[in-house]
């Protein structure tokens, strides 16, 4: 399991959509496999899961996002698991850590502007 987490100022409107452009299209084996959209007072909360074949460890790996907006502010924390063939340690988690480089680039490029980069 590898994760990062960041904040940053932009509106989450913004960048849920971009987010989802980012990951899906790093990869072509990458799909949306369920999502979920709440608010909770002021605060709105955005989780997606991604999903994607990882060719190095031949399997399916998954990509956590959850993204916390408030105001101009929003928190992310990304989570990948899977990826490995062994049964009771993880060996390889290359499949984990390449998809994981992949939503830290976007968060980012996001997060040093506050919109996406065009």
């Amino acid at each position: 399991m590898a994760k990062y987490e960041r904040s940053f100022f932009g509106r989450l409107d913004d960048f849920v959509p971009y987010l989802d452009r980012a990951i899906l299209s790093g990869s072509m084996t990458a799909s949306v496999e369920d999502s979920t959209d709440v608010m909770a007072g002021d605060a709105r909360v955005v989780v997606r899961v991604y999903e994607r074949f990882a060719a190095s460890t031949r399997s399916r790996v998954s990509l956590n996002i959850t993204a916390v907006g408030w105001g101009s502010q929003i928190y992310v924390s990304a989570i990948t698991s899977g990826g490995t063939e062994a049964m009771f340690t993880k060996i390889f988690t290359l499949g984990e850590d390449t998809f994981l480089d992949k939503a830290v680039q976007a968060i980012d490029a996001f997060g040093a502007t506050g919109f996406e980069r065009r």
